[in-house]
């Protein structure tokens, strides 16, 4: 009997063990700082996006502007889901939601150059 619940919780253990999504997550949210300083710096780059800054002209609109702060709380709040939760399954699916929300994001910046 001992046998059995001890072989039950290795593969528990050893998923814990591999799991990495907290991490994987925490570096995403720490990285989204420098991209998004680095989109708008290749976005303002852009002669198109120079020139809207400068002269007025050529101004072409991007993506719609309420997808940035929504991309940003939605990847906050899949940030703190991935570090807080229990099961790692849960984990997983926040990070992957954590990492399109925040490309989404970047990529609202970029549509402006």
């Amino acid at each position: 009997m001992n046998e059995t619940a001890h072989s039950s919780t290795l593969p528990a253990q050893a998923t814990a063990a591999r799991d990495r999504s907290r991490f994987w997550s925490f570096l995403c949210a720490v990285l989204f700082v420098p991209a998004a300083l680095a989109a708008g710096v290749l976005a303002l780059a852009s002669e198109r996006a120079s020139r809207c800054l400068t002269y007025g002209e050529q101004c072409a609109p991007g993506l719609p502007d309420w997808l940035f702060p929504w991309g940003v709380g939605l990847g906050a709040v899949a940030c703190v889901i991935a570090l807080a939760a229990p099961v790692a399954q849960v984990r997983q699916v926040a990070l992957a939601a954590q990492v399109l929300a925040e490309c989404a994001a970047l990529l609202v910046i970029l549509s402006h150059a």
